[in-house]
């Protein structure tokens, strides 16, 4: 869900190549949601292997992220750890709209309404302790680094963004700008067209890069000062001041006049404090190896009834992405 922040802050589109030989930090929720979301059949059942176990996200891991080594970009996934607890409130409204899309698209099933069907299927998607399991061993078989944060994924690969070993956190959240990203890229595992909401219509989408110190200058604030219009909008840690969008919110801040709303905030000195002094891990190897062909045939066919020919295909596509990349120097990459 995470802040939003689309109408302060601003996005260049960019082309993926100016990623190549880059290391980037992918929030792994985030994607996986994604990858859950839309990678499903025509009336919104996800990807399942003989056994109904989901594998949308298997898919989307495996081929996207595959399609981005072949551009030449080096990920990495970091993973949420235990969210805070003022996160409980957040989480409980995103299980109620589970459970009121679950209803709505097993009735647009029952009466043959696809479209309908597919729309409430997407807001159905439930990320599974298995799921998160598997998703790592895949990842692992890849050849890929995954690094398990302590709390907030974002706030992790901000960290690793600011201390110069990757060049910029993937996520389609805003919430990593206000953990201190240098640079947030977005739509960067998305395929390249979206569905118009409601519509039948699609739109073209491309990958974009949000920089910090751009924005925060023109905005003419510190990242504090970020944080507290966030504060005032609502983040995932606090439902924000009642009838606060996000153009008040930073005149608030720009007149210097948010002392005076901070006691209509819940928690105020908790959730700044989430946001400027997050909990983060130095105990982490960003080290890119050799693909294990065997492990991910295992994991993909064996176990979850992928086609045998697509994935050796891809496979020889993985060696020569794995190659590619793994012929730069490392200085490369940041």
């Amino acid at each position: 869900m995470g802040v939003n922040l689309k109408d302060l802050v601003v996005s260049k589109p960019v082309d993926i190549s100016i990623l190549e030989n880059k290391k980037v930090a992918i929030d792994a929720y985030n994607v996986i949601y994604q990858f859950l979301s839309a990678i499903r059949q025509r009336d919104g059942t996800p990807l399942m292997d003989s056994k109904g176990r989901v594998t949308s996200h298997l898919s989307g891991l495996f081929y996207r992220t595959l399609n981005l080594m072949e551009r030449g970009v080096k990920p990495c996934f970091v993973f949420d750890g235990q969210a805070p607890d003022l996160k409980a409130q957040t989480q409980a409204v995103r299980r109620e709209i589970r459970e009121a899309a679950t209803e709505k698209y097993e009735a647009a099933k029952r009466a043959g309404d696809i479209e309908a069907a597919k729309k409430y299927a997407q807001q159905t998607s439930r990320l599974t302790s298995d799921m998160i399991k598997e998703s790592k061993e895949l990842l692992e078989a890849m050849g890929l680094p995954w690094i398990q944060a302590i709390s907030d994924a974002e706030a992790q690969a901000a960290y690793m963004c600011a201390k110069g070993q990757v060049y910029a956190v993937v996520s389609q959240d805003y919430d990593s700008l206000l953990f201190g990203t240098p640079r947030l890229v977005r739509n960067l595992t998305i395929s390249g067209k979206r569905k118009k909401a409601g519509k039948s219509e699609y739109t073209e989408v491309a990958p974009e890069v949000i920089d910090l110190a751009e924005n925060l200058n023109a905005l003419k604030l510190d990242l504090k000062g970020l944080v507290h219009i966030a504060m005032l909008i609502g983040t995932d840690f606090n439902p924000g001041v009642k009838g606060v969008g996000p153009k008040k919110a930073f005149q608030i801040v720009k007149d210097g006049k948010f002392s005076e709303f901070k006691g209509m905030i819940e928690y105020a000195d908790r959730v700044e404090k989430i946001f400027l002094k997050p909990p983060i891990t130095t105990t982490y190897n960003l080290e890119w190896k050799p693909a294990n062909e065997t492990k991910i045939m295992e994991i993909l066919s064996d176990r979850h009834d992928f086609g045998e020919i697509r994935i050796k295909a891809a496979l020889n596509r993985l060696k020569e992405a794995s190659k590619s990349i793994g012929q730069k120097g490392l200085d490369t990459f940041f």
